[in-house]
């Protein structure tokens, strides 16, 4: 589904994505994980087109999409719920849901009924502005925004950051429900590794810009987890 080969990135003189090689099978849930600095959100901006690789190639479902911009890989079915979740604080929820649209091959402009299947909450607090929620809820309008594209890949930049327990529930029932039921594609970054081990089925592991290890969810030893991402 994803490929990412060889892809360099920099900060002014700092190096900071090395040849990062990534690949994201389809129909899998593939957890990014690293401690605090190491590239991880760098690699999804490169990723999305917010920050432009020198040198590289990123592609999905063999699509070569390394010079296209942010707008045209959400159109080819990159759907993003970025670090922070950047909901529009003075819209109502139905107008947030409705911005998803944008990214939208389709034209009927309808919030399908999954959403509120997936997310009941919002369904009770349309017409709320996004800035009176909660974290946890506002987290749940992020990911129900970007899956209003019915993208192809569902990028999550720590989803569970501040947010309570039981909507980290919440959020890890959903994913399942997506990758496991509906067979979508998902690349998690995560930190919390009960979760990611909940969720994911592949792991990938990044230090210091580059790709150290990487496997099937069972294959993460306490060796790898003490030597990369213990802090």
């Amino acid at each position: 589904m994803l490929s990412v080969q060889g892809v360099n990135q920099y900060y002014g003189e700092s190096h900071t994505l090395w040849d990062v090689e990534l690949d994201v099978p389809e129909g899998s849930c593939t957890c990014l994980m690293g401690r605090n600095g190491v590239g991880k959100t760098t690699l999804l901006k490169s990723v999305m087109g917010t920050l432009k690789v020198a040198s590289g190639k990123i592609a999905l479902g063999g699509v070569d999409l390394s010079s296209a911009p942010p707008w045209e890989r959400a159109r080819a079915g990159i759907g993003l719920v970025p670090q922070g979740r950047d909901i529009f604080p003075l819209l109502t929820v139905e107008e947030n849901l409705l911005t998803g649209f944008a990214a939208a091959k389709r034209r009927k402009r309808q919030i399908p009924a999954r959403i509120f299947e997936l997310f009941p909450v919002l369904k009770e607090m349309l017409t709320r502005r996004g800035g009176d929620l909660s974290g946890g809820q506002q987290q749940q309008l992020a990911i129900a925004r970007a899956l209003i594209s019915e993208p192809k890949l569902l990028i999550l930049d720590e989803p569970n950051e501040g947010i309570q327990p039981n909507i980290v529930r919440q959020i890890g029932d959903v994913l399942l429900r997506l990758n496991e039921e509906e067979k979508l594609t998902i690349l998690l970054v995560e930190q919390k590794l009960p979760f990611a081990r909940r969720v994911g089925k592949r792991f990938c592991v990044m230090d210091r810009g580059r790709i150290v290890a990487t496997g099937a969810m069972s294959e993460l030893s306490d060796e790898i987890v003490n030597r990369h991402l213990v802090v």
